[in-house]
Order: structure tokens, then sequence, then C-alpha cells
């Protein structure tokens, strides 16, 4: 399994993040969107706050293509319309895509198996 990490500030805006927070809820995000997630591919996500900052975690199959999936993942129902929208939310310029928007991390420790090897 590949493990992708990515990082985005959000507007600080303690209103704006309240509804952010909402609209990611189980009871309120609009199902065509965790759809089109797995429809590319995407085994799981996940997305943690402290204050402004968010931090995604992107599970996927070894064999995934992240460039190609993201290309696909924008024509599906309504992707881009959720983009416009919660773009309104994050420090990020108008229109911008969502890999424009989050910014991927580098991975710069494992924590080593008892043989000494990493994960």
């Amino acid at each position: 399994m590949k493990r992708y990490c990515q990082t985005l500030t959000l507007t600080d805006d303690e209103k704006l993040i309240e509804q952010y927070c909402y609209w990611h809820s189980p009871e309120h995000i609009w199902p065509e969107i965790p759809a089109g997630i797995r429809e590319v591919g995407i085994l799981n996500m996940e997305i943690y706050r402290l204050g402004t900052l968010l931090f995604m975690i992107v599970e996927t199959p070894d064999d995934f293509d992240w460039d190609a999936a993201f290309a696909r993942l924008a024509t599906l129902d309504r992707q881009a319309e959720w983009e416009d929208f919660v773009g309104q939310f994050q420090g990020s310029a108008p229109g911008a895509s969502s890999d424009q928007k989050w910014k991927r991390m580098d991975c710069i420790f494992k924590l080593p198996n008892a043989d000494g090897y990493g994960n």
C-alpha cells in the first residue's frame, strides 16, 4: 500500500473553519465526493486539523497513479463544484485545483522494525 501525506492552510477565520469542518462531517459531505474518491482507487483518506493547518493522509494500492487518478477525479460528478465550494475556506487562490491547494509532504522518518529495517 502507498501512503501520501499532504498539508493545506485554511483561512484564519474561526467561523469559516467551523463551516469547513461541518461540510466535511459524514452527515453533511456531498455523497458524490467520497464516492468519487473511492472510484479513482483511493482506499482511505483522513484529514486532521490543528488551528488553520490541515494534514491529510491518503492510502492507495501499490499500483496507484496519483496524477492519473486526480485528473480523472476532477471530471467526476460535482468534484469541480466541490473544489470551488471548499476553496472559500482554504488559503488558496480562487479556482485552484486540489493538487495546487494541497502540498505533498516528504517522509523524513519511519520507525524501524525490530530487525532495524523500515516499515
